[in-house]
C-alpha cells in the first residue's frame, strides 16, 4: 500500500468518527509517519488531554495535539492479525482519540476487551 492510498484510509476513518466526538476535538491534527523505528507502537497521543485543559488552555499560541498513526506498523498489524488495514487504522485512531478525551491506557485497553471501543458502541 503507497502512503498516500494509507493517508485516505486514515481521512476516511476520520469521516467515520461519530460527530458527538469530533464535535469536541479541538486543536488536534492526525498525522502519519512511517513508523520504521517504532517497533509494535501503532499509534501516539501528543498533548493535553481534553480532561486536563484548564480555563487558560489555549489563551497564547497553543500547538495543536497530535494523534500520529504509524503505516508500516499498522501495515504489519494487519497482515499478522488477519484484520483489514482499514480495520487496524479505525482501531488505533479510536485508541488515541480515547487518550485525547483523557482516558489513560489502562481504560483504553479496558474498553478493547470490553468490545466498546468502537465506533458504534464507544462511551467515552
Amino acid at each position: 500500500m503507497t502512503r498516500n492510498e494509507f493517508e485516505k484510509l486514515v481521512a476516511a476513518a476520520l469521516d467515520h468518527v461519530p460527530e458527538k466526538f469530533i464535535k469536541h476535538m479541538k486543536n488536534v491534527a492526525v498525522l502519519v509517519e512511517e513508523g520504521e523505528d517504532t517497533g509494535e507502537i501503532l499509534g501516539l497521543y501528543q498533548g493535553v488531554p481534553l480532561s486536563e485543559r484548564g480555563d487558560a488552555y489555549g489563551i497564547d499560541m497553543t500547538l495543536p495535539d497530535t494523534i500520529t498513526l504509524y503505516m508500516k506498523p499498522i501495515l504489519r498489524e494487519a497482515e499478522e492479525s488477519r484484520l483489514t488495514a482499514t480495520q487496524v487504522v479505525e482501531e488505533t485512531l479510536w485508541h488515541e482519540i480515547g487518550h485525547y478525551f483523557g482516558l489513560d491506557e489502562g481504560a483504553v485497553h479496558a474498553r478493547e476487551e470490553e468490545g466498546t471501543n468502537r465506533y458504534g458502541g464507544a462511551v467515552y
